[in-house]
């Protein structure tokens, strides 16, 4: 018996990450997300991800500093950056990124599973480094050199926007980075995990979740959202919208989720930011045409808000433009996709599994003058 798209079929045993779609709860590692979303740092999010226990102070201190210390990319990365064609998608270059960063690590062939976990922090530290760049240079400005002395969060906000955020921006970044870390067996962390199972090199594997993560099934969901809010353009036109959509049988983007039965609990946490940087940016239109628009769309088709609803009017508010929604997304999950990375690699087997063949029977071979 078959099960298209491999729906609730167990493919591995993990420690990572446990999701309960009919109860709407995530855990990190034994940590339920509320908690971490109220307590935590991406930093100390990708340690629990990355060594499977929250660290201690110093051992927090540590690893922040190792991150901060691994933030820079090498200009040959940037010098390819500038090169590509302007109409080039901000995924297909960070896709690119990533794959330049293992051509400029000498070390990048070294199997070792310590010299792996050290490119693991490498490149949870550098990708918003490279999304930083790859911003800047759509917009034709000079990438900016990181910041060490700031937190990841507030490091990435600056290099993104070129002045240091204020306090709930940093929060604001940091909720995002730590509530799309990890999320199971997902489609861009499986296609990692059968990538380095064949024992290639992680930048081969992260590579290659990017790829996955670009395509619509799967990362930009709150891109469309943002355009939604766009077209919207009033809390006056939300009712419209929603008739408008639901007379075509259209898709609400933003709304409903395959794992989720009920509400998708990532999402609480950045509606209340986005309310609070509307309010700090004196432009409250955007979350007030989102939550119109929750509520009435949830009255119409029953369906819950997910992460990606609020985080649109959220970037928004941080001046994250849409196009580079999905890489923000791909800043966060690294992390998890390290992990996973390193998981496998810690007991290792190749995932090859069968296909039920559906094809013809055997038959005779028609030489091309008797075709």
């Amino acid at each position: 018996m078959t099960t298209k798209g491999l729906k609730g079929v167990v493919a591995a045993d993990s420690a990572i990450c446990k999701v309960n779609g009919q109860e709407g709860v995530l855990m990190y590692r034994g940590y339920n997300i509320h908690e971490l979303a109220q307590n935590s740092t991406f930093e100390e999010v990708s340690y629990l991800l990355l060594k499977g226990e929250l660290p201690t102070s110093s051992q927090l201190s540590e690893f922040s500093q190792t991150l901060a210390a691994n933030r820079e990319i090498p200009a040959a990365v940037v010098d390819v950056l500038r090169g590509l064609p302007a109409e080039t998608p901000p995924m297909s270059m960070l896709r690119t990124a990533v794959s330049l960063m293992g051509v400029a690590d000498p070390d990048a062939e070294n199997a070792d599973f310590e010299a792996t976990y050290q490119k693991a922090v490498k490149l949870i530290s550098c990708l918003s480094t490279l999304i930083a760049a790859i911003r800047r240079i759509r917009q034709g400005s000079e990438p900016l050199a990181p910041k060490p002395e700031l937190c990841h969060a507030a490091d990435f906000m600056y290099q993104l926007n070129g002045v240091e955020p204020s306090a709930d921006e940093t929060k604001a970044m940091d909720l995002i980075l730590i509530l799309h870390a990890e999320h199971g067996f997902n489609a861009s962390t499986f296609a990692g995990r059968v990538i380095i199972a064949t024992l290639t090199d992680i930048y081969s594997a992260v590579t290659g979740a990017v790829g996955a993560l670009k395509g619509p099934l799967h990362g930009g969901a709150n891109v469309e959202v943002l355009k939604a809010l766009h077209q919207i353009g009033d809390v006056a036109n939300v009712g419209k919208f929603v008739e408008e959509v639901r007379a075509r049988k259209g898709k609400f983007m933003g709304f409903g989720h395959a794992v989720y039965q009920v509400e998708d609990p990532r999402a609480t946490h950045l509606k209340e930011l986005s309310r609070r940087l509307g309010i700090e940016k004196g432009e409250t239109k955007w979350y007030d045409i989102s939550i119109e628009l929750e509520g009435q769309v949830k009255q119409a088709i029953n369906k819950n808000c997910n992460v990606d609803f609020y985080s649109a009017s959220l970037q928004h508010y941080m001046g994250i433009p849409g196009e580079i929604f999905t890489c923000i997304f791909a800043a966060s999950r690294i992390a998890g996709w390290c992990a996973h990375i390193l998981e496998q690699l810690s007991d290792n087997k190749i995932i090859r599994p069968s296909a039920n063949y559906i094809g013809s029977d055997e038959r005779s071979y028609v030489p091309i003058d008797q075709r």
